[in-house]
């Protein structure tokens, strides 16, 4: 008896009849928004307040028991009836300013994961490419039915003009400050550096350096330079790069050719922390007997490098939930959201 025969239970009843020969299996009936209420223990009504994003209020709990029953059941609403009745798709536009980069891959899946259990799905954009201070994707999306947008990128005046015309709800996230007009989510940027630096210093180091982008815009370096200074250390040398990979590699060139006693980094980005431990291997300094390292953003990634790679994480989970509730049930209202920090200990820094 093969392994099909022993799952199949008509193979233990002998009342069972065999179908006739060539008679088209029973087509899998279709999981119905009653299934749901059912099993979330809610009427229907409840279900489409939660899943179309309805201003009526629903209780945190109960909102919950119905995203588990849609994932548990695997719920997929009719989206074609539904963007007809609303003009609109259930599409999420997502606008991230360089797929490369660790951060906005983690990011993008959280929101896709979010999106998911709304019934929703993302079309990703990429807008590293500009084009006279103008993203062409960003004017392109009014012509989508997008249901709403996330953007993870830093808009200019023209691009925030274009943004507010297209009459959908919009998100800005990875933001450092308030956008007008817009509904904004960031992390406590400054706070999380200071935390990472200040790990630093417990460690007994005295020189710190900083690895970053343009100065005098990013509160980051405002962390480094307030926890140095609270301690009454003088700052380390800062290396102001691109937010990339060659510039991170750059600044680990420079890093390791510092002769100033420098023996800790603290590294404002993942990506340039990547690059920059590569040239400090290249030039044979060992991480972190000879340059302990702290950097921000808590990806994936950081696990895997060699050492593995302390940092300060951001909730991106948390920060994905928000941002695609916001778009589903119409909430994206102008206002600024920080999520706190956690600093995750590896190897990199030492102990």
């Amino acid at each position: 008896m093969n392994e099909a025969n022993v799952n199949d239970p008509s193979v233990n009843d002998p009342n069972a009849s065999e179908p006739p020969a060539g008679t088209p299996a029973a087509p899998k009936r279709r999981v119905t928004r009653d299934d749901v209420a059912r099993l979330a223990g809610v009427s229907s009504a409840v279900v489409s307040y939660v899943l179309n994003g309805t201003p009526k209020p629903v209780a945190a709990a109960t909102r919950q028991k119905v995203l588990d029953a849609v994932e548990l059941l695997g719920y997929q609403p009719n989206q074609t009836a539904r963007a007809l009745s609303l003009g609109r798709s259930s599409v999420i536009g997502l606008v991230i300013s360089d797929p490369r980069n660790p951060y906005f891959a983690d990011l993008a899946l959280e929101i896709d994961h979010a999106a998911r259990a709304h019934g929703r799905t993302v079309m990703v954009l990429n807008s590293l490419a500009r084009r006279d201070g103008r993203s062409m994707h960003i004017a392109g999306l009014g012509q989508q039915q997008l249901e709403g947008i996330i953007i993870a990128d830093t808009l200019s005046e023209a691009e925030s003009e274009t943004v507010r015309a297209l009459s959908v709800p919009v998100v800005l996230i990875n933001q450092f400050f308030a956008n007008k007009g817009f509904a904004s989510i960031g992390v406590d940027h400054f706070g999380g550096a200071y935390m990472a630096v200040r790990h630093l210093i417990d460690l007994g180091h005295r020189r710190i350096a900083f690895i970053g982008g343009d100065p005098g815009i990013d509160p980051r370096e405002d962390g480094w330079r307030s926890a140095l200074r609270d301690a009454d250390l003088e700052p380390g040398p800062a290396f102001h790069v691109p937010f990339e990979f060659e510039g991170g590699y750059q600044a680990g060139r420079g890093l390791a050719e510092d002769a100033t006693g420098v023996t800790a980094a603290f590294i404002a980005s993942e990506q340039q922390a990547l690059a920059a431990l590569s040239a400090l291997h290249e030039r044979g300094l060992a991480i972190p007997r000879d340059i302990a390292i702290v950097a921000f953003d808590g990806t994936t990634c950081a696990a895997y490098l060699w050492p593995p790679l302390s940092t300060v994480a951001q909730p991106l989970r948390a920060m994905a939930d928000d941002a695609v509730r916001r778009i589903v049930t119409n909430t994206a209202h102008e206002d600024y959201t920080t999520y706190p920090m956690s600093l995750v200990i590896r190897a990199s820094s030492g102990t």
